[in-house]
């Protein structure tokens, strides 16, 4: 038992609550405060969005971390740097303070991000990783529920401010993260990964997908948020009684979504979410209902479960000592739309909120598109549809 506690799929487990401990507060607040103290508008939240994804555009440069930490290493201090971030958020109220407190937040949440996946593929076999993946999606709901139902608890019963919430939250983390330094041995890496960026042809389907992703998931991250506060008057408890919502579906069906994936395929699987997604941004552009907006908004966060099949298809496709330097690369081809969409779009909700919602059904369609373009059985070789069947060496 011991053994199972200090494992690498246990660190991972772990590292999946400590993210939302810090990530989903900030989240589940932060608009909130960015209108009652900082006085922000939609173009504002706009430019604060695409200063959040910056990090993620520059995600490429944490394969040059890893020449001086190793990985799992750099997943705990980028954590910490998440945690402070979240931690001093209440202390700058003002656009220039939300820009600067969220830019660190990010630097923390993107570099972490990017070299989890590459442990992720790394540490789970890959013929338990869409059971596993889905485990993983699971623990990250647990961490995602403390945090709204005591989002609710201190700012409903016990009229905690805003600048509390953050510095609770925040150092909560760090503190999660120090036990993980010390109660988990260092793990050795598995494949040797490349210290170096890489571009493979061979990958192009993932890179695309990797693009779209990045895209529409602006959408509903920053306008599907924003138009819950702004258009139905939701307030920071009725926000994470929403965000409880989606985490219960997340706990109850993430585990059976990853065995679905492995049961029926990455095509069918990402299909599915697509189609979705396309019927929910069209919903979007024209509701004015709260309760019916509070369930589009459910649904889509449901639909982005499925996206576990992309870390599977990529895991299926991949040389092994690949996964590090093209996580990276992805992180940073899933964030060239994120860090020019939110401004440009937030200029856009400012002139027609539905032209917003509409260009993400057009994205998921053009995903759609690309996702019939994976195989039944993805292997190196068999990277797409249009690739030859027999398998031929990595470039």
């Amino acid at each position: 038992m011991s053994e199972r506690l200090r494992s690498p799929f246990a660190l991972l487990l772990l590292m999946s609550i400590a993210l939302q401990l810090g990530f989903a507060a900030w989240t589940g607040v932060v608009y909130n405060f960015a209108e009652a103290e900082g006085g922000l508008n939609g173009a504002d939240i706009g430019l604060q969005q695409t200063i959040r994804e910056i990090p993620g555009f520059l995600s490429f440069a944490a394969v040059f971390f890893l020449l001086v930490f190793r990985e799992q290493t750099f997943a705990l201090v980028s954590l910490a740097l998440l945690g402070l971030g979240v931690a001093i958020t209440g202390y700058f109220p003002s656009l220039t303070g939300l820009l600067i407190t969220t830019f660190i937040m990010s630097l923390g949440f993107h570099y972490y991000e990017t070299v989890n996946q590459s442990l992720q593929m790394q540490w789970l076999p890959k013929e338990t990783a869409p059971r596993q993946l889905g485990v993983l999606l699971a623990a990250s709901s647990v961490g995602q529920l403390v945090v709204f139902v005591l989002i609710i608890l201190l700012w409903e019963w016990m009229n905690w401010s805003y600048r509390d919430l953050f510095l609770f939250f925040g150092v909560v983390t760090l503190v999660l993260v120090a036990f993980m330094a010390v109660w988990f041995p260092r793990f050795p890496d598995g494949v040797l990964q490349h210290k170096k960026l890489i571009l493979r042809k061979r990958y192009w389907l993932y890179y695309l997908l990797t693009f779209f992703s990045g895209a529409r998931r602006q959408i509903f991250v920053v306008f599907a948020a924003w138009m819950m506060i702004e258009r139905f008057g939701y307030e920071v408890h009725q926000v994470s009684i929403l965000f409880l919502i989606n985490v219960g579906f997340n706990m109850l069906f993430a585990p059976y979504i990853g065995g679905l994936i492995g049961r029926f395929g990455e095509r069918a699987a990402l299909s599915f979410e697509y189609i979705g997604l396309i019927l929910v941004f069209v919903a979007y552009a024209f509701v004015w209902d709260p309760v019916f907006g509070a369930a589009l908004y459910v649904i889509d966060h449901f639909f982005f479960a499925l996206a576990i099949a992309m870390k599977t298809y990529f895991q299926k496709i991949a040389d092994p000592a690949d996964f590090a330097p093209t996580s990276s690369v992805a992180f940073t081809i899933n964030h060239i739309a994120a860090v020019i969409i939110p401004v440009t779009f937030g200029l856009l909700w400012l002139a027609s909120p539905a032209a917003v919602f509409l260009a993400g059904a057009a994205m998921a369609a053009c995903s759609l598109a690309a996702a019939q373009l994976i195989p039944r059985l993805p292997a190196p070789g068999n990277e797409t549809t249009l690739s030859a069947r027999v398998a031929k060496p990595a470039e």
